[in-house]
């Protein structure tokens, strides 16, 4: 878990400083882990009172939970742009996983830097959001997307975290076809999985057992939610 030792103001609310986070990630085999996208740090303040206006929506949870088919409901109904975690994998990563191979943390640092990058820019380019899939299943993972707010006052990020128990997963997964994610990954994703507590309060849950439509309804109502909040 990270340690937050250095807190700074932004947008009102408590950051810390990017070394504290690049302690907390040091066992990543690259040093560009939290590194700026050069477009977001030339030119914006890392501290002030700017109200957040651009929003990263982040679907996440393990294999199998619905975060493609919630992404692409929640993208069409903010109309926003929808960015696909599974597309941003390198093809060694593809690979593992295609064979039953769980990543470790040095094969996810660069993918996670990938997905905040692209999503910061598409907001740099004129989004006021982007709807983002990505398991993050560790805080740290998580992190490396917070780092994006960060760097941007204008950034809020949120993340919609769908909860399923083991057993259902492995059932859908076992049902899916053509998919390099298969229902061997699922063990081993619950075996990293970190289930965000009360210390993340930009998560919320959506208990994703129900059926299509219900889970839909429920992460539209929660998204609802937060927008009515920030209004």
């Amino acid at each position: 878990m990270l340690s937050y030792d250095s807190p700074v103001s932004v947008n009102g609310q408590q950051r810390h400083h990017t070394d504290s986070l690049q302690q907390a990630i040091s066992g990543s085999s690259s040093s560009s882990a939290m590194s700026a996208p050069k477009a977001a740090s030339s030119s914006l303040p890392r501290t002030g009172s700017l109200e957040p206006d651009r929003h990263i929506w982040l679907v996440t949870g393990p294999a199998g939970c619905g975060k493609s088919t919630v992404a692409k409901d929640l993208s069409q109904q903010l109309q926003l742009p929808f960015i696909e975690a599974d597309e941003y994998h390198p093809a060694a990563n593809v690979a593992k996983m295609s064979n039953n191979q769980p990543l470790t943390d040095a094969d996810r640092w660069d993918w996670l830097i990938v997905l905040r990058e692209e999503s910061m820019k598409r907001l740099q380019q004129g989004a006021k959001g982007v709807v983002l899939t990505c398991s993050a299943l560790k805080r740290k993972y998580r992190d490396v997307i917070r780092v994006a707010g960060y760097y941007d006052p204008h950034i809020s990020v949120h993340f919609i975290f769908l909860d399923a128990t083991e057993e259902l997963l492995l059932d859908r997964v076992a049902r899916r076809q053509n998919h390099y994610m298969g229902a061997g990954m699922v063990h081993s994703q619950f075996a990293d999985l970190e289930r965000p507590g009360a210390d993340e309060p930009d998560v919320v849950s959506v208990d994703v057992s129900g059926t299509e439509k219900e889970v839909l309804e429920l992460a539209r109502t929660q998204v609802q939610a937060i927008q009515a909040a920030q209004s």
